[in-house]
């Protein structure tokens, strides 16, 4: 069949542009969205960084900052990838083969800590002298270091108020020592790149010492490698690859040195790609299916003039074409002009999470045709798959019966139709059940499959459910005034045209509330369990770490019953869900004292073993991650400890507020060197005065440090309400525009009503309780999709019902209300007064 446009598409859209303008602005908004995640997509796919520290090495050896599990899948094993917590590091040795290679000068091994200063805690950075040789600082004063000594930058140096031939006493993870000031440097560009570990002061140490008081003996964060004059950097990096063949360790050159320095890339990556791929999938769905039930309504509207068309001898063919054509006159524009917009709430989404630290500053947003093509492409077959479809029918019965059927709706769907939503409905029901008894990621991602195949049900079952939900709301309505009953009425003879109006309304409201409601209750439960986890009197808190000895200082205060440190960081645990393995990041707490004495200042609510047994190769976890790993007291869990160390600690004990406190229990010890930071992150104290503790960081009670945690997860809000924004928006669009269409298309009858002598306000009327019978079933059925998706969902996350604001859920409600009411009763008033009614 050729899409050459004929003259009765040429004539439909330029006589009546009034029928194509919902489904321009359909398309339009499909492009965007579509184009908008694109981009985002694209972006986590080619994001770099360009090298800072590194710069002028040309290549650098580090280990792999990723731990990969390998899957079976159809297509064979895949192997995938997940970003470490914390800095996985390569033997220091390597670097003097790495010397030895033709055309490198000098392989430096490279070491970033934190240093504490004696009176300013966390005022340092420190690193090897050594790697002065590619960060261009350069001494001016004194001499290089040598074991026991230290070269501090200008800034230390005065904070310290010392000089040359002075000692300072420093904290390190080798502890609490004196180091002379063998000399006085000015930071070159590789040492002034950020703020590092400890602000912008920095602290110089002999290479040999330096990775002991990293706390990582033998190892080096990175090795740096110098070129001689001339020589090659693709040959120079191959020589060292080579050379270092069987170690394990990767060679980079370019843009991949950035990643070893900036760890925010691999995580940032993640968040694009969720937003951008797995977000953006769903979105791209709506997207279809909103602007595939418009381009389907707008061709219904014009079943008469099909029908007609039929009547005066057009042949099935020639209205298919038309159809199509259409299509390509509309389509190919309304996705050109939604690409524009797309590009810019990239652009501004983007700029969000990189001021929110979810995206390093260093990263750009790509831009390409790729996304674009595919945002008018997936418009452009949307518009001609739906529109085919729609106009199957007008197209290929006789032209009698076509007459017939555009003068009375028929009552009853498709056979095709009605079995593919009822199976749409039997497999959501079967998802609910699996989610039901299901937990963490399972839970989770049957719940979406659960809230996707209703919104398909509704789609497919729209004019049953429109019938029913017109009676229901009708027997209120016929209680009211003549008005209300010709409401009542309309809805129930016109059901498809009742369907496509709740559909949208169905869509925003069951998607913005399953998006916002699912943060609400994981924030409702965090909130508790935190607020309830934390027994301490005093918690205390420093940005850049507690000094080592904070606890044995805190316990030694008058009044103080217990003190424990918790150290903060990450763990990767290997979870089942979907079939496959994934490695899922754990929130961990690593504490400096016994379980009993943890006990006694953070009640984790122990459901099975005892906190006293968590030790060495020991460790305690939450309910929800041992259900999701099908884990049991006294069995080994595999996990990566913070730098990919594989580890098989024994589970003692398993506790239930693991959403609102860590949900790995583990002793300090077990997490030396493999972290970056020794310093702990927060101290617990149980009885005491604060005064005593003001010395060793911000001291605050536990209700303000609960709210300080909730802060922190402003980024995870933001997310979820960006995303219920675009979704409900999107929806929201959707639906205000088919309301328009659905009332411009009855301007005939609306005359018809003043004619027989309804008055102009009884007419409005009439149309505003349409409108709320709308609203209220959309709102009605979206509840209910929400819900059905949501309560299995936190069943298996948190294991309560789900927590929804009403205040929240009142907005959402009446939202949905003023958009139907305004989208009906604007577009009527002028087609009345444009009839002189």
């Amino acid at each position: 069949m050729s899409l050459k446009p004929n003259g009765l598409a040429r004539a439909a859209v330029r006589f009546k542009p009034a029928s194509f303008a919902g489904t321009f602005v359909a398309l339009l908004m499909s492009a965007l969205i579509v184009a908008a995640c694109g981009v985002l997509l694209e972006t986590s796919i080619r994001a770099s960084v360009p090298a800072e520290r590194y710069a002028n090495a040309p290549v650098v050896v580090a280990a792999d900052q990723s731990a990969r599990v390998v899957a079976d899948t159809v297509d064979g094993p895949e192997e995938t990838a997940y970003p470490l917590p914390d800095t996985a590091r390569v033997d220091a040795g390597l670097a003097a083969k790495a010397a030895g290679v033709p055309g490198a000068a000098t392989a430096v091994p490279d070491f970033t800590f934190p240093v504490h200063g004696e009176d300013s805690p966390g005022a340092l950075t420190g690193h090897g002298w050594g790697s002065h040789a590619f960060t261009g600082t350069a001494l001016s004063k004194g001499a290089a270091p040598h074991a026991g000594e230290v070269v501090l930058g200008a800034d230390a140096a005065r904070t310290a108020k010392a000089g040359v031939g002075d000692t300072v006493v420093l904290e390190t993870a080798g502890g609490r020592a004196g180091f002379r000031v063998s000399g006085l440097a000015e930071a070159g560009a590789g040492d002034t790149v950020g703020e590092g570990a400890g602000g912008g002061a920095t602290a110089w140490f002999a290479d040999a010492e330096a990775p002991v008081l990293a706390g990582h003996p033998g190892q080096a964060d990175a090795i740096a490698v110098t070129a001689k004059d001339g020589a090659d950097t693709d040959a120079l990096a191959a020589a060292v690859e080579q050379a270092l063949t069987g170690t394990g360790a990767q060679t980079l050159t370019g843009d991949d040195r950035g990643e070893v320095e900036d760890h925010g890339l691999a995580y940032g990556k993640e968040t694009l790609f969720a937003i951008g791929g797995s977000f953006g999938g769903i979105a791209t769905l709506v997207a279809v299916f909103t602007a595939a039930g418009t381009v389907a309504l707008s061709v219904g509207q014009r079943t008469r003039e099909f029908a007609l068309l039929r009547a005066v001898g057009a042949t099935p063919r020639q209205i298919r074409r038309a159809v199509a054509a259409e299509a390509l006159l509309v389509a190919p524009l309304a996705g050109l002009l939604g690409c524009l917009p797309g590009i810019g709430l990239a652009h501004w989404w983007f700029g969000q999470m990189q001021d929110r630290g979810a995206v390093p500053e260093a990263v750009e947003l790509h831009v390409s045709g790729f996304p674009l093509l595919a945002a008018v492409g997936v418009g452009l077959l949307t518009a001609l798959g739906a529109g085919l479809a729609a106009g199957r029918r007008p197209a290929k019965i006789k032209p009698g019966q076509a007459l017939a059927e555009a003068s009375v709706e028929r009552l009853r769907p498709g056979v095709v139709r009605t079995v593919l939503g009822l199976a749409a409905v039997g497999g959501g029901s079967a998802l609910a059940g699996v989610a039901a008894s299901a937990a963490g990621s399972d839970a989770a991602n049957a719940s979406l499959g659960v809230v996707m195949l209703f919104m398909l049900a509704v789609a497919l079952l729209g004019p049953i459910l429109a019938r029913v939900c017109a009676a229901l709301f009708g027997l209120l309505l016929r209680g009211g005034d003549a008005s209300a009953s010709l409401a009542a009425a309309n809805s129930r003879t016109n059901a498809r045209r009742l369907a496509s109006a709740i559909t949208p309304i169905v869509l925003a409201m069951a998607f913005a509330s399953t998006l916002v409601f699912m943060h609400t209750s994981e924030s409702h439960v965090a909130s508790e369990q935190l607020r309830d986890g934390i027994t301490a009197d005093h918690v205390v808190t420093a940005p850049a770490g507690l000094p080592a000895d904070a606890a044995d200082r805190a316990a030694r205060a008058p009044g103080v019953d217990a003190a424990v440190s918790l150290l903060d960081t990450q763990v990767l645990v290997p979870v089942r869900g979907g079939g496959e393995t994934s490695l899922q990041g754990t929130a961990t707490q690593g504490i400096s004292g016994s379980g009993a004495e943890l006990a006694k200042v953070q009640d984790l609510d122990v459901r099975e073993g005892s906190l006293d047994r968590v030790g060495e190769g020991r460790i305690a976890i939450d309910r929800t991650l041992a259900t999701a790993t099908d884990t049991g007291l006294g069995d080994k869990l595999p996990l990566y400890l913070p730098d990919g160390t594989k580890a098989a600690p024994e589970v003692v004990a398993v506790y239930g507020r693991g959403l609102g406190l860590p949900a790995v229990t583990m002793d300090r010890a077990s997490l030396d060197g493999h972290v970056t930071s020794a310093f702990a992150d927060t101290l617990l104290v149980s009885g005491g005065d604060a005064e005593p503790l003001a010395p060793l960081g911000e001291v605050t009670d536990a209700s303000g440090y609960a709210l300080a945690q909730n802060v922190d997860r402003e980024f995870g809000a933001w997310a979820n309400y960006m995303m219920a924004a675009v979704l409900g928006g999107f929806a929201a669009v959707a639906a205000v525009n088919t309301l328009v269409m659905t009332v411009l298309d009855r301007r005939r009858e609306l005359n018809t009503l003043r004619l027989v002598g309804s008055t102009r306000r009884q007419v409005l009327r009439m149309l505003g309780w349409e409108s709320l019978l709308v609203s209220a079933a959309g709102v009605a059925l979206g509840t209910a999709i929400a819900m059905i998706t949501l309560t299995p969902m936190m069943r298996g996350l948190t294991g309560e019902f789900p927590h929804v604001p009403p205040l929240l859920y009142a907005a959402f409600a009446a939202t949905a209300a003023a958009l139907g009411l305004a989208a009906v009763t604007l577009p009527a008033r002028a087609a009345l007064r444009d009839r002189g009614a």
